[in-house]
């Protein structure tokens, strides 16, 4: 049984990489879709925002969804569209064509994908249901970096359209492949037992709580998609784009090691916080990106303080997929907690609008990236001290509350 738990983390992981590049590579892209399609940079990454917030608006519906019908079948058919809309994408030749086919069959592609494998390997890892969803979460947060340099390559050499056809058919063929691994858990009458326990999304969603979390997640998610969208523009405004270390580009090293660090970070601070306490593992973790936020804008020029601070970026932002479902979860408990999670990833949707196409449209109204860093580096530290002073205190007031009920 343990063995047959570990292939399920592994498969679901695999699963979780073949899908993660519409997301984590879109940076790439960037700067030949804006001459190619004839547009600026704000236009462009209204796509990169239909993707995650397609990819969270829908996440309630298809955790209910993920109840009727068999996991396995869901993911399959999360990796077919996610592929498919990068064969399609290589043929559009319009703006709102691109948002549709990258930005809207990409988003519900990824998102049917991310629930179906977290809701999954949640229930093959009962008791440590916050190991299980930091895992899944740095599958895909990691996943990219084996496609980061191949797909530069290609990019360099074949253009964007071929480049987004092969890869569209490996990500189809790599996903289907280890999803037909995945299985579904028995599930017996303690574990049931156990589902039971804990508050219904209703009434979740009525308390101050839930939507103090929700706004913690959205500004938090606002600072970290913002360098994942735009990490290409940021690196050719700093001149860094086309230099090298030790003979490798530094776009695409920074890029690889950003999905190193921001897979990491998701089951070590997960962990951390099981023993350090949430709350002060998030005000860590959030304080932690501001100053490498603030360092990183300093010594942008340098191009090995580019790569290794932007990995310190992504190593005080990553954990978010970790520390608010295992709050959520400790909060509420287990009854709805995919229901509910759902709802609180819904804030990244937001985050992507502000990171994306409004943090672009900043850069491009001020001629420089100094305020968008700013606002950033303003809304970690206040995440920060949100999470210490405010969350903190709430949460325990509201266990209290319902331990004396």
């Amino acid at each position: 049984m343990i063995a047959v738990k570990w292939q399920q983390m592994i498969a679901g992981l695999l699963c979780m990489g073949a899908i993660s590049s519409p997301q984590y590579v879109w940076t790439l892209f960037t700067p030949v879709l804006k001459t190619d399609f004839n547009t600026n940079a704000a236009a462009l990454q209204i796509t990169f925002s239909l993707l995650i917030v397609l990819q969270t608006l829908f996440s309630p519906i298809q955790g209910w969804i993920a109840q009727h019908i068999r996991p396995r079948s869901l993911i399959m058919l999360g990796i077919i569209i996610t592929g498919a809309s990068w064969v399609v994408t290589a043929h559009v030749h319009s703006l709102n064509m691109l948002y549709l086919t990258y930005g809207g069959l990409g988003g519900v592609g990824t998102g049917i994908v991310y629930v179906g494998v977290v809701s999954l390997l949640m229930q093959w890892f009962p008791k440590n249901r916050g190991m299980a969803a930091g895992a899944a979460a740095a599958g895909y947060g990691m996943g990219a970096m084996v496609t980061t340099f191949p797909i530069s390559h290609l990019l360099a050499a074949s253009g964007w359209r071929n480049t987004m056809t092969v890869f569209g058919l490996v990500m189809i063929v790599a996903g289907l492949v280890a999803s037909f691994f995945l299985k579904t858990p028995v599930q017996d009458a303690t574990q049931e037992t156990v589902e039971a326990q804990g508050y219904t999304t209703g009434y979740v969603v009525k308390t101050p709580l839930f939507w103090l979390m929700f706004f913690m997640m959205a500004t938090m998610a606002t600072s970290g998609l913002m360098v994942t969208s735009q990490l290409a523009q940021i690196a050719s405004d700093f001149g860094v784009a086309h230099l090298s270390i030790l003979g490798l580009a530094a776009l695409p090293l920074a890029m690889t090691l950003d999905r190193v660090a921001n897979g990491v970070t998701r089951p070590l601070f997960g962990w951390v916080s099981d023993h350090l306490g949430r709350e002060q593992t998030m005000a860590f973790a959030f304080t932690l990106e501001a100053i490498a936020l603030t360092c990183w804008l300093a010594l942008a020029n340098h191009p090995v303080a580019f790569v290794l601070l932007s990995g310190v970026v992504f190593l005080g932002w990553g954990e978010i997929f970790s520390l608010f479902p295992a709050t959520l979860t400790d909060t509420f408990g287990t009854r709805d907690a995919s229901r509910n999670y759902g709802l609180l990833y819904m804030a990244q949707g937001v985050g992507a609008i502000f990171g994306g196409p409004l943090a672009a449209w900043l850069h491009q109204a001020s001629g420089n990236w100094h305020p968008v860093f700013a606002l950033a580096i303003g809304g970690d530290l206040l995440t920060a001290f949100l999470a210490f002073a405010v969350l903190r205190p709430m949460r325990r007031r509201f266990m209290q509350s319902t331990y004396r009920a």
